[in-house]
């Protein structure tokens, strides 16, 4: 099954201006609700993948998700892509920290919510943000293009809604136990200096490769992502003849792989908000596939500065409004 258009136009029909009020004004009030009994504390890491059936869907979606988005994996246990599909959006879900909770039904045993979603096929992924739902994506799909549907999603949901997701308690075990734990050291130290030595001696591929190597058993490492982001860029503009690319990116503003070798050079140089503010630019000017490749350069670019810094964060409410 092949998936859908993963962008979030339909989040257009539910921001109409009375409905977005009203659903961020029940939110509001019932987080306040939550607060007032004492809720609305850390979770645990275990928390944020949920399995859900017809009788617990109310409690553990609709109302959760006046505090934080609701992805809804619908799955089954005869779907091969589910079995690719939903180990992937559990690691986000733990990834993303907080951003969204995953809940996963089995339409065999919920038929009832399937037809209630029109679910036509499956995998389907659903999100539900302050009571309302709006479709993501159907089949499976590539991890960067998730990444990018679920950046939207909590950009959406903060701005619009000011769900901003719940504080995760790093500590906490596999039981929900708060105590710390002990963590080994972990067994990449000596790829991770190889890719660093790589990076130094100018062998770019090789960099690439070592911090790959990571990420194939430990996809969730900080430090090999943020790596792999770096030297992937550096091995962009290896070959670049700067001159060239910048007359090309001024006098071609419509050329989309122009301004976007005009952005690696931009970052590069560390003219951040340059890079950022050129490829916002040319989404706002782009559409289909052309925008999908200037989103997905620019979350790239995103990676190499780091989630937390001020620019990102700027640049990822820019990219919202651009989108939207």
């Amino acid at each position: 099954m092949q998936p859908r258009n993963m962008s979030m136009s339909g989040v257009v029909d539910l921001a109409a201006v009375k409905a977005a009020q009203e659903a961020k004004s029940k939110a509001e009030q019932a987080r306040a609700e939550a607060a007032r009994q004492g809720g609305g504390g850390a979770v645990t890491p275990a928390s944020l993948v949920i399995d859900v059936d017809e009788a617990g869907f109310e409690r553990d979606v609709l109302q959760r998700s006046t505090e934080v988005p609701v992805v809804i994996d619908f799955w089954a246990e005869w779907c091969e892509p589910c079995k690719q599909l939903s180990p992937l959006l559990e690691r986000l879900a733990v990834e993303y920290n907080g951003r969204f909770v995953l809940a996963k039904i089995d339409v065999d045993a919920n038929q009832m919510l399937m037809q209630q979603f029109g679910v036509q096929g499956i995998p389907a992924v659903f999100a539900v943000v302050a009571g309302q739902a709006l479709p993501l994506f159907q089949g499976a799909a590539a991890e960067a293009q998730i990444r990018g549907t679920l950046d939207q999603l909590v950009q959406v949901a903060e701005q619009r809604f000011g769900l901003t997701g719940l504080t995760v308690d790093a500590d906490a075990g596999p039981d929900g136990s708060s105590a710390a734990q002990e963590v080994p050291a972990g067994p990449y130290d000596a790829l991770l200096e190889a890719a660093v030595q790589a990076l130094d001696a100018g062998d770019f591929g090789g960099a690439v490769q070592a911090y790959k190597n990571v990420l194939s058993d430990d996809p969730g490492n900080t430090e090999a992502k943020l790596g792999l982001a770096q030297a992937e860029l550096l091995q962009r503009v290896q070959g670049l003849d700067p001159q060239k690319v910048r007359h090309d990116a001024a006098e071609k503003p419509g050329d989309v792989a122009a301004q976007i070798a005009g952005a690696d050079l931009d970052l590069v140089g560390g003219h951040v908000e340059d890079a950022f503010g050129r490829l916002i630019d040319t989404v706002r000017h782009t559409a289909g596939d052309d925008r999908d490749a200037v989103r997905l350069r620019l979350l790239e670019l995103f990676e190499v500065v780091g989630a937390d810094d001020p620019r990102v964060v700027a640049a990822r409410r820019a990219l919202a409004r651009a989108l939207f």
